[in-house]
């Protein structure tokens, strides 16, 4: 199959600089150079949609590099966005670093007030589930069961 010169295929799905990040890494091997010192928070974002898609086109180093960077990014405001992401896209270490982000005492409340938790809470009751369970003592074995069990 061959189209005519010129003709244009619609992406309706994912963000132009996500798709040209995804483009780069497809032809480089490597994400596009940051302008900024540091990674900011749109990088976090951008390696957020970069992760749905190389999991959607199935590259799997795409996907474990971002994983990486969500990883060494994690934030108040970004790890209710992430623990959707495990939902979905299957990303046990993003799980982990994330479970453990939670564990520090004040964490949780500061995570519950953003409006990341809000969708969390709607769209993911298994992983708030996985969450509160992990966040009981020890002690309380039969209440992490029922808990898992709802």
């Amino acid at each position: 199959m061959r189209g005519k010169v010129g003709d244009s295929i619609e992406i309706d799905d994912i963000e132009a600089d996500v798709f040209n990040s995804l483009l780069h890494f497809i032809y480089k091997d490597s994400l596009p150079e940051s302008t900024n010192e540091g990674v900011t928070q749109d990088d976090v974002v951008t390696a957020s949609h970069l992760l749905v898609a190389a999991d959607r086109y199935d590259i799997e180093r795409l996907k474990f590099i971002c994983e990486d960077k969500l990883c060494n990014n994690i934030d108040c405001n970004m790890v209710a966005t992430s623990l959707a992401l495990i939902e979905h896209h299957s990303c046990d270490g993003l799980k982990e670093a994330c479970f453990e982000f939670l564990a520090s005492p004040s964490n949780p409340e500061r995570v519950i007030a953003t409006e990341g938790y809000q969708h969390l809470k709607s769209s993911c009751p298994s992983i708030l589930k996985e969450l509160i369970a992990r966040l009981l003592p020890v002690e309380l074995t039969a209440a992490r069961d029922i808990i898992r069990s709802m």
